[in-house]
């Protein structure tokens, strides 16, 4: 280590040198001259500043090892250098008399600006932290407030069932009932989901002993008339009950229940009725419990209604 420093040294002593030594003439213009003449006792006493910050890495590294030998001849050095530099350099004179260690940046500065960085990354870490703290437990309120009430789906009303009579929400008081819109003229969604609801059904009787009146409400009052209605019905379940209306009734149950329902593909009076494909859980107060959506098999679907009705019983 202070081989490699004392050859710099060497090296930055004949810098120093060349550029104190008389320059040949040389024909340069007016502002070149200038600007050399400006900046050329600003480049020696950098290098001579820079030259005296490498002895004194020098003579600490000398100073390190044990060899006075070495720490004489360094100081000697430097102070010759200072010597030979002092003409017309106030400002070095100022310098010489500081102790510059470890060389352009010192070992104190190093660390500070380790330390610096170290605080700097530290404390956004912190920040990042405890906005996800904050972040983690906002989600977690969220979670555990309390309920703002139960879903607005279901409502009253007024409908034809399958034998002809007027019929309200009121008549199924008291009673499970899943219910399931749809229309007669469908040609696969209607007749699987009501498939699976009458299997569902009967599951749940056998296995549980609960008796659940599965419904069928129509979207399409212009064809689903009382006896389409009933010829529909009786081919799923002998218990299955089936509602049709005037086009504002279906309309308002449609509307009461969350039920989107539209006319596609029309020609002539053949068309198609794209519409939700849901069944609907309601209590025997006929409030809504929780709908089961298409991906439901007969399992599932049983199950689910199960555990819905042992959980509302446990209220």
């Amino acid at each position: 280590m202070a081989t490699i420093i004392s050859r710099t040294v060497n090296h930055l002593r004949y810098v120093n040198r060349s550029l104190v030594r008389p320059r040949l003439p040389i024909s340069s213009p007016p502002l070149a001259e200038s600007l050399q003449n400006r900046h050329l006792p600003l480049l020696q006493q950098s290098l001579a500043i820079y030259q005296r910050c490498l002895l004194s890495t020098t003579t600490n590294t000398a100073a390190n090892e044990g060899n006075p030998e070495s720490k004489t001849s360094e100081n000697a050095n430097s102070d010759n250098s200072g010597d030979g530099n002092k003409s017309g350099e106030s400002h070095e004179s100022n310098n010489a008399g500081k102790s510059v260690r470890g060389g352009p940046v010192s070992w104190l500065s190093f660390l500070l600006l380790v330390a610096t960085g170290a605080g700097i990354v530290l404390y956004y870490d912190k920040e990042k932290r405890q906005h996800i703290e904050e972040i983690f437990k906002a989600s977690k309120e969220v979670k555990q407030g309390p309920s703002v009430g139960k879903a607005a789906i279901g409502g009253p009303f007024n409908l034809i069932n399958h034998d002809g009579k007027r019929v309200t929400e009121k008549d199924f008081l008291g009673k499970w009932t899943l219910l399931y819109f749809g229309f007669t003229h469908c040609p696969d969604i209607c007749p699987d989901e009501l498939q699976k609801l009458a299997a569902a059904v009967d599951k749940i009787k056998e296995k549980g002993g609960i008796e659940i009146v599965p419904l069928f409400i129509s979207v399409d009052p212009e064809r689903d008339t009382v006896e389409q209605v009933r010829e529909y019905v009786k081919e799923f379940h002998p218990k299955l009950i089936g509602l049709t209306g005037s086009s504002d009734e279906i309309r308002s149950v449609a509307r009461a229940y969350r039920v989107y329902y539209m006319k596609t593909q029309e020609e002539d009076s053949d068309y198609l009725v794209d519409h939700s494909i849901v069944m609907y859980l309601m209590s025997p107060k006929m409030e809504f419990v929780k709908f089961f959506g298409k991906n439901n098999d007969v399992d599932s679907l049983a199950e689910g209604i199960t555990k819905e009705i042992k959980q509302y019983k446990k209220k």
